[in-house]
């Protein structure tokens, strides 16, 4: 096991109900003027945004809404929601909604904190950030894990780029999750996060450096997920599985399962390039390039895949070369079964080898980088394994 430091400073108020307890969390943490920001119309549409903004006034708090955050939240839409928030003076900004929403609050709390600095030059990492403002969240969807991440992702349309930054900045204060929030999701939409829960602990999993306790963990959490995210689906008001959707959503973003190894983060990184470029919903864009990325990179570490097929999906084969093929057709059948794309023609189409080519060329940010640590890729590699999911 190598060194790690674990900070996972969020208070999670688990349970049916507990958004009502939001105005004391937001109080606790210094809040008094509440930027809120949400997604869509499904807060609204349910009486949560409504309910909540109430409780928060009720208790004495100022309020202001702002919506439209978008499902791979963009530059534009943030720096708009910064406007908004230094005009009413935000001193605390609550997320409402996913992932989406919460790296969207995120941006808005850093911008606001800074106003002098444009939040792509934060985002970049051009100009460095030393201070936010205070960021809870009531989680709806299960699936990115950003309510106890110390992540953000955001992507500048302009110039096609998806761009993440990790900061201790990024940690929520608090973070409400109550299951019975996620019962009106859109099936896709739980089929997506399943997708995004699992790969946030695959990409740490497949990683140089093998630690028994956290492997262990990890491949508990994604059995779980496996496990009850085919009944989510099948029920999306059944409390249990949302519910362990739900904590495996969090525990799978917080670091718990890669701690001690080097987190690879290939796919997400070849994923991002897909969002960015044709705006491929999060999870779908990973589940997309997972199959091809994980054949290209089996045979650096065989007995990897083999310990997986094993310990994940229960399989019996006794060589490894077998029972790692094995793992990697379960993996990917298993996000068919959700409805997600197994490749560039699912989500995308098949594209000509010129776009692929491009795709690579970009990912790897010009040439400049390589990606990955259970084996380092380089453009060539990236084209290879985009090259291998094109169908």
């Amino acid at each position: 096991m190598e060194h790690f430091t674990y900070y996972a400073p969020t208070e999670v108020v688990f349970g049916v109900g507990t958004e009502e307890q939001c105005p004391a969390y937001v109080k606790q943490y210094g809040g008094s003027r509440v930027f809120v920001v949400y997604g869509g119309g499904s807060v609204k549409r349910s009486g949560l945004l409504e309910r909540v903004t109430k409780a928060l006034r009720q208790a004495g708090l100022a309020v202001e809404s702002f919506g439209g955050a978008k499902p791979n939240p963009t530059v534009a839409h943030v720096r708009e929601g910064i406007q908004a928030a230094v005009s009413f003076g935000a001193d605390f900004v609550l997320a409402i909604g996913g992932g989406s929403s919460i790296d969207t609050a995120k941006a808005i709390a850093h911008g606001t904190a800074n106003p002098e600095q444009d939040i792509w030059s934060i985002w970049t990492r051009e100009v460095p950030l030393e201070r936010s403002l205070p960021v809870g969240v009531i989680l709806t969807i299960s699936a990115a894990g950003s309510e106890m991440s110390d992540s953000a992702v955001l992507t500048n349309e302009e110039i096609h780029r998806k761009r993440g930054i990790n900061t201790r900045f990024n940690r929520a204060k608090f973070a409400i999750l109550n299951p019975e929030l996620t019962y009106t999701l859109p099936k896709e939409q739980i089929a997506c996060g399943t997708t995004d829960i699992m790969m946030h602990t695959l990409d740490r999993y497949f990683n140089p450096v093998e630690n028994e306790l956290t492997d262990a963990l990890a491949e508990a959490l994604l059995r779980t997920v496996i496990q009850f995210g085919t009944k989510a689906l099948e029920d999306p008001a059944d409390y249990q599985a949302q519910s362990e959707l739900m904590w495996a959503g969090s525990l799978s973003h917080n670091g718990l399962t890669g701690l001690g190894g080097k987190p690879d983060f290939a796919v997400h990184q070849l994923g991002h390039e897909l969002s960015a470029r044709f705006d491929v919903a999060h999870g779908a864009s990973l589940a997309a390039v997972w199959g091809a990325w994980a054949e290209y990179v089996c045979p650096t570490k065989v007995s990897r895949f083999a310990r997986y097929a094993r310990n994940v999906w229960g399989v019996t084969e006794s060589e490894d070369a077998k029972a790692a093929d094995e793992g990697i057709r379960k993996t990917v059948d298993y996000f068919a079964s959700l409805g997600m794309p197994t490749g560039l023609g699912g989500c995308i189409g098949v594209q000509n080898d010129e776009i692929v080519r491009d795709m690579a060329y970009r990912c790897a940010y010009e040439g400049t980088r390589t990606i990955g640590t259970f084996r380092v890729l380089n453009q060539q590699d990236i084209y290879e394994i985009y090259r291998k999911a094109n169908h």
